[in-house]
Order: structure tokens, then sequence, then C-alpha cells
């Protein structure tokens, strides 16, 4: 419940560039008024300016429903995300995005969710559900949908496919902007990428790309997640052009969560030596403006949706509310745990290490040429990376000395499937075995590992639980963080999920992996739609050619 109440602060208004001492009253949950005593800033007061909001961000990798995100996040001053609900929609399909809408409800927090564009996101994985152009339409009756989510399939819009386009028209039709994805795009490919409607992009790598994209009017966002990490290389960008840019995390993982959130990219930003009006324009305003949020902007009769700083170089969040109401105070969330239900779409049965073997093209050859997958650290996409592994018993294994790791995915949906195996390079593993329900985008499940024994355990450990992240060692250690939610996310409360996912990623890198976030990267092998090679439940699959390739050369 909001409550009366008069705050003494700096305030920042961040249109009109102005920072003035006053008085903030606030009166059932709105700002009632706004009086000003002088014109310079009183160091010894906090700042208080408009919450940061996130702008692009799978609450599902968090590991968290809704309200328990909201719980973490608001100790950062995030008032607000841009929330795409494509995880769970690939799981339970409309179900599982009403699940969302019904979870965020029981938060002050400001949740503006998508209509996921690509459920499956290919024909080349088996995902739980599909989400139709009707159903699209349907959810855009409802006002939590705020917007077309993640257009990833960019050939189609670039070949006019029919079904895409009426996705498109629909988001028009109804007054929605609509979220890109086009990883790599560049050029008159970009430019009508951007002229069929595309108005974001999260995926850009490099400066140059991003410079192309805003040349087509697209607005860029700045990521920084538990995995992909493009700040440094497009952060410059807001110098030039502050009007076009946001900042969001895309997947961060709980414990990351806990640390920070969006505030450290603004203390990152102003760091650098760029303007603290044109962050807190990308951080606080264009998110707003540009999907049109029902959030409180710090001005006489807006919702009291604000946060209170230390100071406009460290950003150390003293209180934040949503709504007239305190809910994060001093590193402390002051919001209540929820009350979470477990949908759940999960058939998988326990699988033998036999089920993961490769066989080799001559049992009487030493080593055998493959194509083997490159992860790298802090990115989504990967190389191809030709390797030679050794041959046992006419049977393909890892060569764990060179980094040369067994990478399988398993089909969820169903209950009696061969699982598809691969290799791959960059995991480090130097024992046992990761393994995930968390798989973009139609979550299967997904491990790499050591040896067959050592998946099979994995994998078996995850089927059990019917979700969760396991990891495994060969001197019978093993964790498990289970994953009840759709087997995306946990049903329990948030800082004690932070701490056993802590658990299970400490394991990781005790096994040898050396990697920032192992379970974050295990998840996006599966993502076809980020070149360059991928594994689906159906095979190795090359995401620059659009088509499946052997494993051996």
């Amino acid at each position: 419940m909001s409550a009366d109440f008069a705050l003494r602060a700096n305030v920042v208004d961040i249109p009109n560039k102005t920072i003035r001492p006053g008085t903030i009253w606030v009166a059932n949950g709105r700002i009632e008024r706004v009086a000003y005593d002088a014109a310079a800033p009183d160091p010894a007061l906090p700042y208080a300016l408009p919450g940061f909001v996130d702008a692009h961000v799978h609450v599902e990798s968090s590991l968290l429903v809704p309200a328990e995100f909201a719980r973490l996040a608001v100790v950062h001053g995030t008032v607000a995300t841009v929330s795409d609900p494509h995880e769970i929609g690939n799981v339970l399909g409309v179900a599982g995005v009403e699940f969302m809408l019904d979870n965020a409800r029981q938060s002050p927090f400001h949740f503006c969710f998508g209509a996921p564009s690509c459920v499956p996101a290919t024909v080349f994985e088996t995902a739980g559900a599909t989400i139709t152009a009707d159903d699209i339409e349907q959810l855009f009756q409802r006002p939590e949908i705020g917007y077309l989510a993640e257009m990833m399939n960019w050939p189609g819009v670039l070949h006019h496919d029919a079904d895409v386009m009426r996705k498109i028209a629909l988001a028009r039709q109804y007054g929605r902007p609509v979220d890109g994805h086009a990883p790599g795009l560049r050029g008159d490919d970009a430019r009508r990428y951007a002229a069929a409607g595309m108005s974001t992009d999260h995926e850009c790598f490099t400066a140059d790309e991003a410079l192309d994209k805003l040349a087509c009017g697209m607005h860029i966002l700045i990521r920084e997640g538990s995995a992909a990490r493009n700040f440094e290389a497009l952060v410059d960008l807001l110098h030039e052009y502050s009007a076009q840019i946001m900042f969001c995390s895309d997947d961060k993982h709980p414990d990351s969560l806990v640390l920070n959130h969006i505030d450290e990219l603004v203390r990152r930003a102003v760091a650098r030596g760029i303007e603290v009006w044109k962050v807190l324009q990308a951080a606080c305003l264009n998110p707003v403006q540009h999907y049109r949020l029902d959030l409180g902007q710090l001005r006489e009769g807006d919702a009291a949706d604000f946060i209170a700083v230390d100071n406009l170089q460290e950003f150390r969040v003293q209180q934040t509310y949503l709504r007239g109401q305190l809910v994060a105070e001093q590193g402390r969330a002051l919001l209540p745990p929820g009350r979470n239900a477990a949908p759940n779409n999960f058939v998988a049965q326990p699988l033998q290490p036999a089920d993961f073997a490769l066989g080799a093209p001559s049992a009487a050859a030493a080593t055998a040429p493959v194509r083997a997958i490159r992860c790298y650290d802090g990115q989504l996409i990967t190389a191809a990376d030709p390797a030679q592994v050794p041959v046992q018993s006419g049977l393909l294994v890892p060569d764990v000395a060179n980094d040369v790791l067994k990478l399988t995915v398993v089909n969820r949906y169903q209950p009696h499937t061969k699982p598809a195996v691969a290799f791959i390079r960059g995991f480090g593993l130097q024992r046992g075995a990761l393994a995930s329900s968390v798989g973009h985008d139609s979550h299967n499940i997904t491990a790499v590992g050591c040896s067959d024994e050592a998946i099979a355990r994995a994998v078996n450990l995850v089927i059990a639980a019917k979700g969760g992240l396991a990891a495994v060692g060969d001197d019978g250690e093993e964790l498990l963080l289970p994953l009840p939610v759709a087997g995306l996310m946990s049903d329990g409360e948030g800082y004690a999920v932070a701490e056993a996912y802590t658990a299970v990623d400490q394991l990781a890198k005790h096994l040898g992996s050396p990697l920032r976030a192992p379970f974050m990267t295990l998840s996006f092998m599966a993502l076809l739609v980020i070149p360059a090679l991928k594994l689906s439940d159906k095979g190795l699959f090359d995401g620059e050619k659009f088509e499946f390739v052997p494993v051996l050369m």
C-alpha cells in the first residue's frame, strides 16, 4: 500500500537537464506537487530521478518468476522492464504468456510484456508449443502486451514471408512497436529490415553494425547480460546517438541480478566520460517514450515511480518507489515473496550412456575429423572450429586434453527420442558434465561433458526434476537447481534461488570451466538464429546457411 509522504531531494529533470533541491509531495500513489526551494543542488541531499528501465529482457533467464525478479531488481533502482516472454511461450504457448502476466500482478513493478513473434523460433527444432498470428491478435487485446517481441526470423522479413508479414501488420494495426533481432545484418539488408517495421535491435556486437542500423532509424539497445556483453563495443555511440540508445540485459542470471542491473551500466557509462544527461536519457526516458510505458517520470500528476541515489557518479540506490510505495531501501527489498504456481511441459524419460554414443567412420582409425562448435565467453555467436577427436572401440570420444567435449540436445517434449550429439570447444571442463533445461529458444535439454557416463548422469538429474540446472563430477559430486516452472524458473524466493545458482555455478567452474557464466553460455548453444554453428534436438545446424550439416567431415 502507498502512503502519503514528502521527500526532500535534489530533483533531477532529465528532459530539461536541470538539478534543483526541493520537496516531492506524494499522495495516493501520485506526485501531487514538486516544490523547489533553491537553484543550486545541495550535496547533502539525495538525488531523485526517474527509475531505470531494462529495455529488453527475458525474465525467465533470471530463473525467477516475474514477482521475484521484481523483488531483486528494485534494489538496483529498476522500476520497469520491457519483457519478452518467448522462452515460456516456446514451452507452454499462450498459456505460458498468461502465467507471466498473472504472476506479475503480484508486484507493483511495471512489466511491459511483448507478444512472442517467433514460437517456435525455427522449424529446425522441436518446441513445446506454437503461437500463431491469431494468438498474437488475441494477446494484443490485453493492455499488458505492449509490443511485438523480437522478430528473429529476419530472412522471413526480407523475403516477405506471409505469416511474418501478417504479424508485423497486426502490430501496426494495434499501434504496437516491433522489436528486431538481426545479428550481423548490414547495409541494404539492414535498411530493408528496418523499412519493414523493425524499430530496435539488441544483437549488435560491433559499433559499425550498430551505425548501419542507427542510420536506418532503428533504436540500438546496449546489452550487458550474464553471457552476451556488448557494452564496451557500443557505449561510445551515446556521445552522438543518445536519442536512439537504450540499455538492456537480455538474459541475466540471479547471482548477477543480486549484484547489479541497469544501475551498473549507468555507472560505467558516466565513468567513461559520457555526459550524464545522455546516459540518463538512455536508461530512464527512451524506453518509456519508445514503448509508451505507463511509468511516472517525476512530474506533477505522474505515478510516484522514482528512485533516490547518493550522487550522479556512483548512483548507489538509497530508495526505490513504485506507485508511491517504498519497495527497496539501502540494498534491501521490501516487497514480500509471492505465491508461485508451477506449470510445466516435460515428458522426457531417463537415458543411458550408450544413447550419447557417436560411431566413427572407421573403427581402425585412431582419430576422425569433426565439425566442432567454438563458443566464446561473453558472446552468443559461435564459430565452426574443425577438430580431430579420438576413436575408441569404434566410437568418437571427447578429447578433454584439447578442450573438445561432447555437446548434446535431448528432446524434452517427447518420451523416447535419440539425442542429437556433436562436439564443442571453449567450455574447458576437465571432468564431469553440465546439463540444463534452459536451452534457447525451444528449451530442450542441453548438456556438455567429458564422457557419455557423466552426460547421462547430468541429463537424468534434470529429467528426474522435470527441469533444472545440473553439474556432476567424476567423484560422486552432483548439484541440481530444480526449475519446476516450465523447466525455466524456480518457484522459490529470489535470493535463495540466487544462492543455489551460485553453488551449481561454482561446481561448474570447479570442474574446469573458465567461462564467466557456463550455464548461460550452454543455454545458447541450441539457439539456431545466432550464427555460426549450433545444435538442435534434430542435429548440427549451420546458422549462416540455415541448414543441417553432418558432424563428421
